[in-house]
């Protein structure tokens, strides 16, 4: 079975300093047929004007990966991290039972442009907790979050595997699991199982394989979910 979004048929959010794409429900938008796919709640495709930032709020029992593709995002929380998330970082954040943070364009002169996903945990009432790292691409298929961690990868608990594909024009690759995948275009264009998708689209699968032929440059972010 195929799940197929595209990206002009998600929420959208425009509040001058954000702007903000939902693949699935999320805030003041909610859409009883998109409310994630198996463990992954939401993906939410930001830009963040220069200056502009997200003031402390908290958050709880979700684990929370922020992917940044352009510029850089200030961070700070109550466990005390202050950190500056720059492009190709990724950061994993365990709400566990409750932490406080807050988010900002460290530039004053160009948007920062981010991925922030929230997967749902396998326990509840975690020990809160941080981790950043910058992963380099090794080969077209790299492990960004595992369950544990493997091959320099951030832990997540939950068994969820988030990859980052990058493919040349004309490469192809062929991505499988016997669980559920979610691929998620980040920049690029593709046919995938004879259809075509560009950036901010997506597509789902159940024991399917996806057959992937980049007709441009691609990345895409690659779910392996319960």
């Amino acid at each position: 079975m195929e799940y197929i979004r595209r990206s002009d048929e998600r929420g959208a959010e425009n509040i001058g300093w954000l702007d903000s794409k939902h693949s699935f429900s999320f805030g003041h938008y909610h859409d009883p047929s998109h409310m994630g796919i198996s463990a992954l709640r939401v993906i939410n495709d930001d830009t963040v004007a220069a200056g502009g930032g997200f003031d402390t709020h908290g958050h709880q029992d979700m684990e929370i990966i922020t992917y940044v593709t352009e510029g850089a995002l200030e961070h700070k929380d109550t466990l005390g991290n202050e950190f500056v998330v720059e492009a190709g970082e990724v950061q994993r954040m365990t709400a566990g039972t409750g932490i406080m943070h807050s988010e900002y364009n460290h530039s004053n002169q160009v948007p920062v442009k981010f991925f922030q996903i929230w997967i749902q945990p396998n326990e509840l009432g975690l020990t809160p907790s941080y981790q950043q790292v910058r992963i380099e691409q090794t080969g077209s298929l790299t492990p960004l979050v595992t369950p544990t961690g493997e091959a320099g990868s951030l832990n997540v608990h939950q068994a969820v595997s988030l990859s980052r594909l990058k493919l040349p024009a004309e490469g192809r690759q062929e991505l499988e699991t016997h669980r559920t995948g979610y691929l998620h275009i980040v920049s690029g264009k593709a046919e995938i199982n004879g259809k075509s998708f560009s950036a901010g689209d997506a597509i789902g699968s159940n024991n399917t394989a996806l057959k992937i032929v980049a007709t441009e440059a691609l990345e895409a972010l690659w779910f392996d979910l319960p």
